[in-house]
C-alpha cells in the first residue's frame, strides 16, 4: 500500500495524518470567504464603493435625526431650569409666568426681562439649547429693525418677521424632508400598484389603465392647486394629497415595463404551474425582481417633492403661515435683496440637500447596475 500511494504522488504522512480542519474564528472566516453574496449584498457592496454617495447617505441620515429632534437643538425654552428651589422642564411643560412670581397667567416668555433677571439671582439657573430660539419665537425686547444682520444673539440674523434665521432653517428643513418622505412613500405605493396591474395582466387591463392615466395626466395640476388653495385652508395634509394624486404616474411606467419583462420568465411560469394565485405570484416573485427602478428613483423623487413644496410656498400656495418654510424664506429674500443673510443661507440649504440626494441616487443607480461587478 505505501508503494501505491508513492506512485500516485501522495505521501503516506498525508494519508495517516491529514491536516486538521480550521476551527473557531478561522472556520467562520473560511465559510464567509466561500459563501456566495446575495444580489442585495452585492448591490450594498457596490454602493459603499461609491464614497461620495455613501458619505452623502450618512450626512443625510445625521441631518434627518438632528432636525427631527430640533426642539432639543433650537428652542427659546430651556431644557431644564431651577428657580426658587423648584425643578422645571419647560420643554415638556412650560409653566405660567405667575407660577414663577410674575403678574400674568400666560406661558412664560423666557426672553422677558423679568425672567432673565430672575435667572440672574443666586441659586437660579437654566440649561438652554444650543440655539436659544424656536421657529416662531420673536424677541420683542431686542433693539433694531428686522430683518436684522447676524449677531451674537442671532447667529444668522433674523427674517422680516423678527424670527431667528437659524431656527427657521432647522425647522424648515425638517418640514421639507419629512414632507418629501411622506409624498415619496405615498406616490411610490400608488405607482407600484398601478404599474403592477398594467404590466402583470396586460391586454385590456393595460390598455384601459393607460388611457385613464393619459386622461388624468392631462389635467392641469397647478390650476387645481390654485383652486383648492382659494377654497380650503392651506395645510400639509391637503398639499400631500393633491401632489400625491399626480406624483405616481412617472414611476408606474417603469414598474409596468419591469412587470411586462418579468412576467414571461421561467420562474413565473413555474409558479403558475404550482398553482399559486396571481396575488402570490406578484408579491413573492415578480415584485421583488421589479424593484430596481423603484429604489434607484427614490432620492430623485424626494428631490422633486422638496422643490415642489418650496416652489408652492414661494408662490403662496403651500403650507400655512404658521409652518416654517424654506419657500417663504426665499420669498422674503426676493423682497429684501439687501438682506443677504435671508436668501443666501436658505439657498445654500436647498442646494446642499439637492446635491446629497443626487449623490445618493447616482450611487444607488450604480449599485443596482448588474453590468458592474
Amino acid at each position: 500500500m505505501p508503494k501505491r500511494f508513492e506512485r500516485e504522488g501522495t505521501p503516506m504522512s498525508a494519508v495517516l495524518d491529514p491536516p486538521a480542519a480550521p476551527e473557531g474564528a478561522d472556520a467562520l472566516a473560511a465559510q464567509v470567504a466561500v459563501a456566495p453574496m446575495s444580489p442585495n449584498q452585492r448591490a450594498w457592496a457596490r454602493f459603499k464603493r461609491n464614497r461620495l454617495g455613501y458619505l452623502s447617505l450618512w450626512i443625510m441620515a445625521v441631518l434627518l435625526v438632528l432636525t427631527t429632534c430640533a426642539e432639543l437643538i433650537s428652542n427659546e425654552r430651556p431644557i431644564v431650569a431651577r428657580i426658587g428651589g423648584q425643578w422645571l422642564a419647560p420643554l415638556v411643560n412650560n409653566p405660567s409666568e405667575k407660577a414663577l412670581g410674575g403678574d400674568f397667567d400666560t406661558p412664560t416668555d423666557w426672553k422677558d426681562p423679568f425672567i432673565t433677571g430672575l435667572l440672574g439671582k443666586p441659586g437660579n439657573w437654566a440649561l438652554s439649547t444650543v440655539n436659544p430660539h424656536s421657529a416662531h419665537s420673536i424677541d420683542y425686547f431686542r433693539p433694531g429693525l428686522d430683518p436684522a444682520p447676524p449677531s451674537g444673539q442671532n447667529w444668522l440674523g433674523t427674517d422680516a418677521k423678527g424670527r431667528d434665521m437659524l431656527a427657521q432653517l432647522i425647522y424648515g428643513f425638517r418640514v421639507s424632508i419629512w414632507f418629501a418622505l411622506a409624498l415619496t412613500v405615498v406616490g411610490t405605493v400608488i405607482g407600484i400598484a398601478m404599474g403592477a396591474l398594467q404590466g402583470f395582466f396586460g391586454g385590456k387591463v393595460d390598455l384601459v389603465l393607460q388611457r385613464l392615466i393619459e386622461i388624468w395626466g392631462s389635467v392641469p395640476e397647478l390650476y387645481l392647486l390654485i383652486i383648492f388653495a382659494s377654497i380650503f385652508e392651506p395645510s400639509l395634509l391637503l398639499l400631500l394629497v393633491l401632489l400625491a394624486l399626480w406624483g405616481w404616474m412617472g414611476l408606474s411606467d417603469y414598474v409596468r415595463a419591469e412587470f411586462l419583462r418579468n412576467r414571461s420568465l421561467e420562474f413565473v411560469k413555474a409558479a403558475r404551474a404550482l398553482g399559486l394565485s396571481n396575488g402570490q405570484i406578484i408579491w413573492r416573485h415578480v415584485l421583488p425582481n421589479s424593484m430596481t427602478p423603484v429604489i434607484t428613483f427614490l432620492p430623485f423623487r424626494m428631490s422633486g417633492a422638496i422643490l415642489a413644496l418650496t416652489s408652492l410656498d414661494f408662490l403662496g400656495l403651500g403650507v400655512p403661515a404658521s409652518v416654517p418654510s424654506l419657500g417663504e424664506l426665499l420669498k422674503q429674500g426676493k423682497e429684501h435683496l439687501d438682506s443677504w443673510w435671508v436668501i443666501v443661507p436658505t439657498f445654500a440649504v436647498l442646494v446642499v440637500t439637492m446635491l446629497l440626494l443626487t449623490f445618493i441616487g447616482d450611487a444607488l443607480r450604480d449599485a443596482f447596475d448588474t453590468r458592474k461587478s
